[in-house]
């Protein structure tokens, strides 16, 4: 830890060292109600605040807590990591300015120094932090994106695309803990779907706990696929609908509708059907595109094949006209 990442609990209550336990708890039980996530729907700055004053308060209540923060400062988790390379020898801590120090290695280097050894802790982890733990899918991926500092965890959830579309409620095993998740309409791939306090409970703490992150899969679907916050569908036509144009019936989330092909339409054209697509989780519809893909028949019958050879002898155009200027 950065000298600059210490945390002054007596400055996050408002009071000074020397305060009573009595005044450390009114201080908290105000600063507790006055950031509390209820109090301030939707703000992240109050909800951080309400967080750094439970770990302050964590700390300066706990006497055992509170002596090793006076003592060590932004070291005191790590106090009792340190072991003297000679057995149980007294450590000499007074003159130690511990805020000076950019990390834990540099106060262990310096605190060994006047013991006159080395670093015999070199290459081991005794007094490190461990960083974050990479997960794999479906478990849970531990890192610090969330409100409690590392104790964020990540898990996937998989969905159909009708679960995804109207929402969902799932129960989940999460370690020992079965959970109720309620996932709201409009989920796509990739969507986070947060679960307060539902992550990693702290090592130093017993009251704190982390934030859930789900990271929702959806199942591939045989005719609807994403583009953003649009549905995409492929529809085949005749060559005569494409020709003459059509009325052909879609199949959209919400059933069956009409669409008009106009005529002269291309092969791969997209035709948009306006609010029938996927549900904006702040309100609204995206749009279903169409994509239109002209389908000759395999087989034809006798008088299909006359007419089509009679089209081709009368046939006014000729789409490949063009291609004849073309040159390297």
């Amino acid at each position: 830890m950065a000298a600059t990442d210490f945390k002054d609990y007596y400055a996050i209550l408002g009071v000074n060292k020397s305060a009573e336990a009595d005044e450390i708890k009114r201080k908290y039980r105000k600063l507790a109600r006055q950031y509390h996530p209820d109090m301030n729907p939707g703000d992240n700055q109050a909800e951080a605040r309400f967080k750094e004053v439970n770990e302050a308060y964590e700390v300066l209540s706990d006497p055992d807590k509170r002596r090793k923060y006076d003592q060590f400062g932004q070291y005191w988790k790590q106090a009792d990591q340190v072991r003297s390379p000679y057995g149980n020898m007294n450590m000499d801590f007074d003159g130690f300015e511990f805020g000076r120090y950019s990390s834990f290695d540099d106060f262990i280097n310096e605190l060994l120094g006047r013991m006159g050894g080395g670093d015999p802790f070199r290459g081991q982890t005794g007094y490190r932090t461990p960083g974050p733990t990479s997960g794999t899918a479906r478990e849970p991926n531990y890192g610090a994106t969330g409100g409690a500092p590392g104790l964020d965890s990540e898990a996937t959830i998989s969905l159909t695309l009708a679960e995804a579309f109207t929402g969902v409620q799932k129960r989940l095993s999460v370690g020992n803990e079965v959970i109720d998740v309620r996932i709201p309409p409009g989920a796509k791939p990739g969507s986070r779907i947060r679960v307060r306090g539902k992550g990693r409970f702290s090592p130093h703490y017993t009251s704190q706990r982390g934030d859930l992150y789900l990271i929702v899969d959806i199942a591939k679907h045989s005719f609807f696929q994403f583009d953003g916050d649009n549905l995409v569908c492929e529809v085949p036509i005749a060559p005569d609908e494409a020709v003459l144009g059509a009325q052909v019936e879609v199949p959209t989330p919400d059933g069956l509708v009409t669409v008009n092909v106009p005529p002269g339409v291309k092969s791969g054209q997209t035709l948009r059907l306006r609010g029938k697509g996927w549900p904006n989780p702040k309100g609204g519809r995206g749009d279903q595109m169409v994509r239109v893909v002209i389908t000759p028949p395999k087989e034809l019958t006798a008088s299909e094949r006359e007419l089509y050879e009679k089209i081709r002898t009368n046939r006014s155009t000729n789409p490949r006209s063009h291609l004849h200027t073309i040159k390297l």
